[in-house]
């Protein structure tokens, strides 16, 4: 076994040095030549099967030693963090001191521990009010009015018709601040139905009465609260062509148009629209009490300094989840960064709080866990990774990473969370 010293340092981390017995390493030097002879030509042995001394002699002591390393280090450090049970997180700083053949090996690896909850809330002491969602009569009209508009018909206008406000219009639209076009404010094709709300006031008056192929240029007020803070109370120079002009036919709100749908009528309707509602709106409350009662255990916790290699990675994580949230709407990254007048730097600054709240909480429920010998059952995880994989059934390669070590710790975690959650629920969620 390698000779370890272990060392706390700073900021949670953990110095081990090693000293690793020239005697020790054979084993690994041995593989390691094992590895080279398969991949050096060497004249009088078929790949794989040239002795230590022969590609010693081919190659030199130093590169088999070399090529060794990586395995040395690896079974010396994992061996050791596992024995003294340091509970790592991140990558170790590995500083070789001392390589040479026919010599001990020594070698220093720093890494950072993963902070522990040093005390635990009383969550016999807390309680957060359940929510009570309630749908009113006119949620379901604004539903059954989005249904509606799906089984509208559109009517492609004459050439002497004119837009009014009940139209859909087609146009291909410049913006100009200045002189200068706006930038994501170019569309050759953007549809506009003229009986809602619009994002820039005064525009649909601006098009009503307008016939297609007509082009129009006028300036307009952006609201003061726009989201892209360089146009926000801004007058901005619209360069409009009307391409297309709709006549919207909605179905009317009856029976039939019920029975259309599959319902008995349009009572049948209203009540379905309304469980529906209902659902979203109890899955909203059930997340947001979750969340009050996560994040208010978090904050009456005590915990051991958190790594900022730890915050800087959860915050890396939270830039990704709203990139492939924004790119899922179709949006450039680049370009919502721009609207938000934020860079990333500035973003990851934003982030920091919150960052530290999801490590915390995630820290409390690994504790949680711990303390209430809490955990998943096999078969849940067998079940739940079947579940997944059926998705993936025409896809082989997705279905053996879905079965992995790794996706089955992960999924063993997010089943073991649930429980956990679940635990918390029943002594702080209060009706």
């Amino acid at each position: 076994m390698p000779n370890v010293e272990i060392e706390q340092l700073d900021k949670n981390r953990v110095k081990l040095s090693f000293v690793v017995p020239v005697e020790e390493t054979k084993p690994y030097l041995d593989e390691a030549a094992t590895r080279i002879s398969k991949q050096t030509a060497i004249p009088g042995f078929r790949a794989g099967k040239a002795d230590y001394e022969i590609v010693k002699g081919r190659v030199g002591e130093m590169k088999i030693l070399e090529e060794a390393l990586e395995s040395i280090v690896r079974k010396s450090f994992v061996s050791a963090v596992l024995e003294h049970d340091i509970d790592t997180v991140g990558t170790p700083d590995v500083d070789v001191g001392k390589l040479a053949p026919g010599n001990d090996i020594e070698f220093t690896a720093i890494v950072t521990r993963m902070p522990k909850t040093k005390e635990l809330a009383d969550v016999s002491k807390l309680s957060v009010k359940a929510q009570t969602p309630e749908i009113k009569e006119t949620d379901i009209d604004l539903a059954l009015r989005d249904v509606q508009r799906m089984q509208t018909k559109e009517v492609r206008a004459t050439a002497e018709e004119t837009a009014t406000l009940e139209d859909k219009i087609v146009v291909s639209m410049n913006m100009k601040l200045d002189g200068v076009p706006v930038e994501g404010g170019q569309s050759p094709n953007h549809a506009i139905y003229l009986n809602e709300d619009y994002y820039i006031p005064g525009f649909k008056d601006e098009m009503v009465g307008t016939k297609e192929g007509e082009e129009k240029t006028f300036t307009l007020p952006f609201p003061e609260n726009h989201v892209q803070t360089m146009l926000a109370g801004k007058d901005v120079l619209f360069e409009i062509t009307l391409k297309e002009l709709f006549h919207l036919q909605p179905p009317e709100l009856d029976d039939e148009f019920a029975a259309a749908l599959g319902m008995k009528d349009i009572g049948a309707l209203r009540d379905t629209i309304k469980q529906n509602l209902l659902s979203e709106k109890e899955q909203e409350a059930r997340a947001s009490e979750e969340r009050e009662m996560l994040e208010m255990v978090a904050k009456k916790s005590q915990f051991d300094d958190i790594p900022d290699m730890l915050v800087n990675d959860e915050i890396q994580k939270m830039i990704d989840e709203l990139k492939r949230g924004v790119e899922a709407q179709g949006l450039e990254f680049a370009t919502y960064l721009q609207n938000l007048n934020k860079t990333i730097p500035q973003m990851k600054i934003d982030f920091t709080t919150q960052a530290l709240m999801r490590i915390k909480v995630a820290l409390i429920m690994r504790e949680i866990a711990k303390q209430e010998d809490i955990s998943a059952d096999e078969a849940d995880i067998e079940a739940e990774l079947d579940r997944v994989a059926e998705q993936y059934k025409e896809q082989k390669e997705a279905k053996d990473q879905i079965y992995s070590p790794q996706y089955r710790e992960y999924m063993e975690q997010i089943l073991r969370n649930r429980k956990v959650i679940e635990h918390l629920r029943g002594l702080i969620i209060k009706q």
